[in-house]
């Protein structure tokens, strides 16, 4: 290929999702690529009743279907929707692969959708480069189902071999399918990024003053920020009982997100006596989110199962540092312990209350972190995922080449 020729390549997501969308925008605009994003669903792009947030989801405020050309290609699933293998199936797929003059197929809809398969067939099939998605960080089920542990390393060394490249969020991801058999050099550390300038302007817009007095908390205070679904393995239930063992009179404990165990956090804060410093925030969209983390003094991400973690990110460029668990795979990229945030093992109580019993009063000091973890987030960005995508494009398009 010459260097006034751009790589024509087909994105196959499965329904639009906020955060990579200003990636979409950067290769849109690249001098190397040519791109058409095709969406299986535009769940997400409208207004949907979110099962594990339990309430209905909307992201109208912000223009996740501008700035990149774009198609949605029908899906012909009988009971169409997100979360099960037969809720994708897009079988136009087959046609646009077959009949376009793509040079590669990228793939965010994951080996769990049908429509993952009728793309990675036509791909092969027709002999171009084919590039997929994981979020793999760790062989564990989200589901907490022994049988998936158990079977995934058996399937997965088989399904990564389809790729020409494999894109992983972190190096954590990178070592996991390395170990399945995939050669390293395959393996694509894509920084998984949200949209850094966006998220800095409008965290500089924000009046913590305001924020925190509409809730009832002193400027004095030190907040601590829950913000995730409450959900069982976002352990939702750790930052609470490790926040009441720290038994800080001064600090206060907000949760921002929701879902099932909203009832029995808000419970459990009452027999654990802290009910008056708790706050529930409920679902709160893209454009509230920056002032929550501006107004808090430190993250919790106590999660068991977290392939990467992108609040960490949206955390930490509002100038948030983080309290994260071990199991998050933001941890080896963004969490410098004492610099960034802290890390603890996962499930661990009395961690979390001594963490929290030793830097939560110390306000000045989390301050000084914050600004550390904005220092971070400058060079894990869009721009470094974009050129780390381009690498893989290149890749996978000369091994396609070199077996013809």
């Amino acid at each position: 290929m010459s260097e006034s020729q751009k790589y024509r390549v087909l994105i196959i997501v499965s329904h639009p999702v906020p955060y990579i969308i200003p990636q979409f925008r950067l290769m849109a605009q690249h001098p190397k690529l040519e791109i058409l994003v095709a969406y299986c669903s535009l769940e997400g792009a409208q207004s949907y009743v979110d099962p594990e947030f339990g309430t209905e989801v909307s992201w109208e405020d912000l223009p996740i279907l501008e700035g990149y050309p774009w198609v949605c290609v029908p899906n012909n699933s009988p009971k169409p929707g997100l979360g099960r293998f037969w809720g994708l199936m897009n079988g136009q797929l087959w046609e646009m692969i077959q009949r376009s003059r793509v040079d590669v197929v990228s793939v965010y809809a994951g080996y769990a959708y049908a429509s993952f398969w009728i793309a990675a067939v036509a791909a092969k099939l027709r002999g171009i480069g084919f590039i997929f998605v994981t979020d793999a960080s760790s062989i564990a089920s989200r589901a907490r189902k022994t049988w998936k542990s158990w079977l995934k390393p058996l399937l997965l060394p088989a399904i990564f071999r389809l790729g020409d490249a494999i894109l992983v969020s972190s190096r954590l991801g990178q070592e996991v399918v390395c170990s399945l058999g995939m050669p390293k050099e395959r393996v694509v550390v894509t920084p998984s990024s949200v949209d850094n300038e966006w998220w800095e302007a409008q965290a500089a817009k924000t009046d913590p003053k305001r924020f925190r007095s509409g809730l009832g908390i002193p400027e004095t205070a030190s907040v601590l920020l829950f913000c995730a679904k409450l959900q069982s393995w976002k352990r939702p239930q750790d930052a609470l009982q490790g926040f009441a063992k720290a038994n800080l009179p001064d600090a206060y404990l907000l949760f921002a997100g929701d879902g099932e165990m909203r009832g029995e956090l808000e419970a459990e804060a009452e027999k654990l006596q802290v009910r008056d410093r708790v706050k529930f925030l409920g679902f709160l969209s893209q454009s509230q989110l920056p002032e929550a983390y501006r107004s808090a003094d430190l993250f919790i991400l106590p999660s068991e199962y977290e392939p990467f973690g992108v609040v960490v990110n949206e955390a930490m460029l509002c100038g948030c540092p983080v309290l994260a668990s071990d199991r998050v795979g933001a941890r080896e990229e963004l969490i410098w312990e004492g610099e960034t945030g802290f890390i603890y093992p996962c499930g661990d109580i009395d961690a979390i209350a001594q963490i929290l019993q030793s830097i939560l009063p110390n306000r000045d000091r989390l301050y000084k972190m914050g600004q550390a973890a904005k220092e971070r987030m400058k060079t894990w960005s869009p721009q470094e995922n974009i050129e780390a995508q381009i690498h893989a494009i290149e890749l996978s398009y000369h091994r396609r080449q070199q077996s013809h």
